[in-house]
């Protein structure tokens, strides 16, 4: 009898082109971008950029390299940024905003990656004089990756806005995955987009594409974008063939991301069910879980071990937990599986594998 296939919960960068997607990608009409002139990429990031009600975009390879742009728009050699402590920018980055662009950063702690506008404000100095260091940019993250795929608070984001625009303070959004916090509460893009500078979203998570993210902002800071792209060896050629694939996922992947984020509150609700420590369902608001397994005598390597030779692929965030992410190629079946599966190992314990 053959293998049950892998249930692939490690994170949702993972997702196979759809056959439909591919299609799409084949017929794509193509230019050379870094000339300007692939009219795919134009169509992607004129999309992109009237979805989130900014004045131009720029596609570019990765969303850690989005992200790097925008952090290099806004802050000077020798300034700083601010974000929470378990930002994607300071955790999963690199150390790239100090090693290409040396840039300073502080963060706050935010439970679960949640904004309170207070903390930023108290931290950042806008004018340091000749001992501190000024602050330019302060990043937020929607949906919060190791938050738990936590939704930022709306009126929190707008106090934000109004605590910094007037100290001469921008204000970037690391939205990976704001498609997700817009599926899970309703808020247009262009009512997140509005509040900030500079905005940058994944194509390659969630919506499934193989590649690309997309930044936006203002006609001119896109202009210095495109020039920095180049810099960072971001330029890439006859890249339309990438952009059409975004382009089918913003036209057939977006509102199915729905289906994700019941499948991810169902497998909690089934773990708190099983283990009351190991995770909030009410804290599930988008396509990530993160499962403590300490409270149940694991380490997460060994969880994470014993899950995969169960043939449950997860990945360990911290010291106590794992993260389980829902996407594109995980059905009912494959969540039926993963409940099947992983949560006797929280009622049992590692003893009793």
């Amino acid at each position: 009898m053959p293998a049950a296939p892998v249930v692939d919960l490690l994170s949702d960068t993972l997702t196979q082109p759809t056959d439909a997607m591919r299609r799409a990608m084949a017929d794509a009409p193509v230019g050379d971008d870094v000339f300007g002139e692939d009219p795919t990429v134009r169509r992607l990031e004129e999309r992109v950029a009237e979805l989130l009600g900014h004045e131009d975009a720029l596609f570019a390879p990765t969303g850690s390299m989005a992200n790097q742009l925008c952090l290099r728009l806004h802050v000077a050699h020798g300034e700083e940024l601010i974000a929470d402590s378990l930002a994607h920018v300071l955790r999963a980055e690199m150390g790239a905003a100090a090693v290409l662009s040396g840039i300073s950063s502080r963060s706050w702690v935010a439970e679960h990656g949640l904004l309170d506008a207070a903390q930023p404000l108290a931290l950042m100095i806008p004018d340091g004089g000749t001992y501190q260091v000024n602050t330019r940019l302060v990043v937020v993250e929607n949906t919060h990756n190791f938050g738990g795929g936590t939704v930022q608070p709306l009126d929190q984001i707008e106090a934000l806005r109004a605590g910094t625009q007037p100290r001469g303070v921008a204000m970037h959004l690391d939205g990976a995955r704001l498609w997700n916090a817009h599926i899970a509460t309703g808020v247009p893009l262009a009512t997140y987009g509005a509040l900030f500078d500079t905005v940058s979203v994944c194509l390659s998570k969630g919506l499934g594409a193989p590649v690309g993210s997309v930044l936006v902002g203002s006609g001119d800071l896109m202009a210095k974008a495109r020039i920095w792209r180049k810099r960072f060896g971001g330029g890439m050629r006859q890249v339309g063939i990438l952009a059409a694939a975004g382009l089918h996922a913003l036209d057939h992947h977006v509102e199915r991301l729905a289906d994700d984020h019941a499948r991810a509150r169902r497998f909690a609700e089934a773990a708190a069910a099983a283990a009351p420590g190991s995770i909030d369902p009410q804290r599930v608001q988008t396509n990530i879980v993160v499962l403590d397994v300490a409270g149940a005598g694991w380490t997460p390597a060994a969880f994470v071990e014993e899950a995969g030779r169960r043939g449950i692929r997860l990945y360990p965030v911290s010291t106590t937990a794992v993260r389980l992410v829902w996407h594109l190629d995980v059905d009912d079946a494959g969540t039926d599986r993963a409940i099947a599966e992983l949560v006797p190992l929280l009622e049992r314990g590692p003893l009793s594998t």
